[in-house]
Formats: structure tokens, sequence, C-alpha cells
């Protein structure tokens, strides 16, 4: 078993490696060895196979030398394995494809697509890729560390049934869930499981403090929209958490910077409700908000830009604490 596994990882190796060539034209030992991960050794015997098996390829020493296809020899190997080409749709994401254990797929598949194009339509790949990146997560976050993510991801796959210990926010702080994966979503850097127990509901998976994947399937529901119902699911998550209101005055200072420091739907909020500015150029809106001690720490970041009129309750907690921190500073 060890012997014929050795093979297929040689002989898929030994396929990258001309797949390479003729995609990038010269390169030397050293490259190809930090491209496939392996020795300069390794790459010699590799070559040597290639040699034996007619494949026109010579090599040139000194600084510029290399290892280098005869001109207009081209491989015929260039299909795509089941998972190179399920991972396709994430060759922009190679951050997301390394949290899902596809990262040298991703790989596999890029350089087997560019192998294939014609020289022409290759290099405008290869523009395209050296000019544009995705870059998930948000600012001032790390994305989340998900050991469970993989579990996860080869159970939304298969269709397998799994069993998560969960640790929520409200009491019961831990939970036990057997749940339908039926699918992944990473927004932000974060990963999220969308799974159904007696309902569908949406697990953070960095929360997910166990899980096991079990040998009974499941059935996916028929037309079921993974990119549909997140839709819902953001929407109602804004109108579940936005629990009451509070009228506020802003300043024009805080008013121009206003949609890159608050929510999308503060920022709206504001736009809809805004008033006409006063002689000083503030105006009054109502924003929505979570509870009152969110709304505090959030309100408290802006400083002077921002005064708070209802309601009462709101209103003294911000003057009780900016009387403190006069009485820290005085």
């Amino acid at each position: 078993m060890s012997v014929g596994l050795g093979f297929v990882v040689r002989a898929s190796r030994i396929v990258q490696l001309l797949l390479l060539l003729q995609t990038r034209g010269r390169l030397t030992a050293a490259q190809l060895a930090e491209d496939l991960e392996v020795s300069v050794r390794t790459v010699y015997r590799d070559v040597e196979a290639l040699h034996a098996a007619g494949v026109p390829l010579y090599g040139e020493a000194g600084h510029a030398g290399g290892y280098q296809l005869v001109d207009g020899y081209r491989t015929r190997l260039t299909g795509l394995t089941e998972p190179e080409a399920e991972s396709l749709f994430l060759t922009g994401l190679p951050g997301a494809a390394r949290d899902l254990g596809l990262g040298a797929e991703v790989a596999a598949a890029w350089l087997k697509l560019t192998a294939s194009l014609p020289p022409d339509l290759r290099d405008r790949a290869t523009r395209i890729r050296e000019r544009f990146h995705l870059d998930a997560p948000a600012w001032y976050h790390e994305p989340d560390d998900a050991p469970a993510l993989a579990a996860a991801a080869d159970a939304v796959w298969r269709e397998r049934r799994i069993r998560i210990r969960y640790r929520r926010w409200r009491a019961p702080a831990e939970v036990d869930r057997t749940l339908d994966p039926y699918g992944l979503v990473l927004k932000s850097g974060r990963w999220y499981l969308v799974g159904a127990s007696s309902r569908v509901s949406t697990y953070r998976v960095s929360a997910i403090l166990d899980l096991t994947v079990l040998d009974e399937g499941f059935t996916r529901p028929a037309g079921f929209d993974l990119a549909a119902h997140w839709k819902s699911y953001v929407d109602d998550f804004d109108d579940r958490r936005h629990t009451d209101t509070a009228t506020i005055r802003v300043s024009p200072a805080l008013l121009e910077r206003l949609p890159t420091v608050v929510e999308p739907a503060v920022h709206r909020a504001v736009t809809e409700t805004a008033g006409d500015p006063d002689a000083a150029g503030w105006v009054e809106a109502t924003v929505p908000i979570e509870s009152l001690d969110h709304a505090q720490r959030l309100i408290l970041g802006f400083g002077a830009d921002l005064e708070v009129l209802h309601p009462p309750e709101l209103r003294a907690r911000v003057a009780d604490t900016a009387a403190a921190l006069a009485r820290y500073y005085t």
C-alpha cells in the first residue's frame, strides 16, 4: 500500500514539474524545488525520469541556466482531477482554500489551467493574477482560529450528520446539538456553519468546541439556496439585535466620516432621518441601538462630536462617564 501511494505521489509531482516548465519556461532546479516543496536532489531524480520517458527536456549550467522544454513541446496531461475541479471556485481565495484543506488542489488546478491555455491567454491570466488579489478578513481583526472547520467541510460535502458541542454567549454557555450541515459561509475572515436541527440556524465555527461526524447521512432540502439564506439571515440579524433607538446630534466633522466609522445600518438611519443642519452644521437623527451598554461604549468613542438627546437613561450614562473621565484628567 505504501509503495503504491509513493508511486502516485511521485507521478503527480513529475506531472507538476512538467507543467511548471510548460507554463513558465526555463526554471532552475532550486526554483522547481521551491515550487514543488521538495529537495533539489529530488528534482534531479524527477528530471532524469522525464528524460528516460522521452520528454524533450534539456538543461543549461551557469547562473542564467536551468531546465527548459524544447520549443513547441506541449504535454496533454492537463486534465483536472475531481478535487482540483471542485476547488476552482476558491482560486481567488487562497486563504479560504488553505482553511478547507484545499490549498494544494487550488495550486494544482491553477497550474493545469494555465498550462492548457495558448501563450497569449496564459500571459493574460498571469497578468490578472499578478494585479488583483482578494483579502477576505476585515481590518483590525485576526481571522478566526477554527479547528473544527475541516471536519465541518467534510460533513457538508458528504452530507453527513454531525454532533457538536457549542459555546454561546447566553446561558447555558455550552450546548450539544445534532445537525444536518447545509453549508459554510466565510464572512470577514470568520467561518459560519449553516445547519438544521429543529430549524435552520447559524453557528460560528470557531465557537464549536467539539465536532463528531456521524455515520448517518441526511437529505439536503430540494431548492435550498445557501446564498439566499445567508442574505436573509444577515438582514434578520440586524433586525433582531437592534432592539431600540436613540436620538443623537452629530457634528459636521463626524458626519463627513460617518460611513467609515459606523455600521451600514446606523449610517443609513442617519441619512434617512437627519433634519436640516443647525447654524453650526450639526444634524439631529434617530439611529438603531442594540442595548444601552453597547450604545454607551460606541457613543463615548466619538467624544465631543456626538451628543445623545434621547433616551434619558443613555444620556445620563454618557454624562456620568464623561464626568468621571473629567475627574481623572483634571
